[in-house]
């Protein structure tokens, strides 16, 4: 039996017992019966005591919408319910890309001392400095969707400065995927990854790899048309208030 599922088990449980209570005679417990729960959700009490005794493996994506409605979750203990179990909020709002970038990752872009950029959660850039625009030709000059994953596989001008394009490339998809591990059925990210399978038999080739890496930093070095050889160290910030965005920055190594 996995933490995850114990934990999952010991959530709904606290959120059944802080439930306000049917109508009725004494309780020895707080909150809603297993029983009146199951009935709110439209799912039988075994599968429930089974749920919160960590037991079942597999919720679906509806059944817990059904829980999350039947206990008056937050937007917070919604979200929570449905990471701890693995599942993409069928009733969640598809969150589109950003037209502009929001003020927490802009600023950390705009102080930043040398090249910096802010994604979106398509890896579409959003914004970025002087700095940035003069490193990656081709893309931050583009007038286009400036989406990092298509610069990398479509654009000749990453291929000609990049003397580790090959592996770098692999680890950006491996990255991508990690990314979006939780995002199963966002439509912007699958039409980005089968524009890109039907455009380029390279990343067609890397992504069914299957291969998934968190972001890390480290050397980035660049073979460039205009400032030669060049060689940065890759620092990634998450702002808390948009964890769906990120900000890269670039530091000469």
């Amino acid at each position: 039996m996995t933490d995850t599922r114990l934990e999952l088990g010991r959530f709904l449980r606290a959120m059944r017992e802080r439930s306000p209570a049917e109508a009725g005679g004494r309780r020895r417990t707080p909150g809603l019966r297993r029983e009146e729960l199951a009935i709110r959700a439209g799912i039988s009490t075994t599968w429930l005591t089974w749920l919160e005794q960590g037991r079942e493996a597999n919720p679906s994506p509806h059944a817990l919408a059904r829980l999350a409605r039947a206990l008056a979750l937050s937007v917070a203990e919604r979200a929570y319910l449905f990471e701890l179990a693995g599942r993409l909020d069928p009733e969640a709002p598809v969150a589109l890309a950003l037209e502009e970038a929001p003020d927490s990752v802009r600023v950390l872009v705009d102080f930043a001392p040398g090249p910096a950029y802010g994604l979106d959660r398509t890896w579409r850039a959003t914004c970025w400095n002087a700095a940035a625009a003069r490193l990656f030709p081709g893309w931050l000059d583009d007038l286009g969707e400036r989406n990092l994953l298509r610069y990398m596989f479509l654009r000749a001008e990453a291929r000609a400065m990049l003397p580790d394009w090959h592996e770098r490339a692999r680890r950006l998809i491996a990255e991508f995927r990690a990314d979006h591990a939780g995002r199963h059925g966002d439509p912007v990210s699958e039409r980005i990854v089968a524009d890109l399978r039907g455009q380029s038999a390279e990343f067609a080739s890397l992504w069914d790899e299957q291969v998934v890496q968190g972001r890390e930093g480290g050397l980035r070095r660049f073979d460039h048309p205009w400032d030669g050889h060049l060689a940065f160290r890759q620092f990634t910030w998450i702002p808390a208030d948009r964890p769906d965005t990120k900000v890269v920055v670039l530091h000469p190594a």
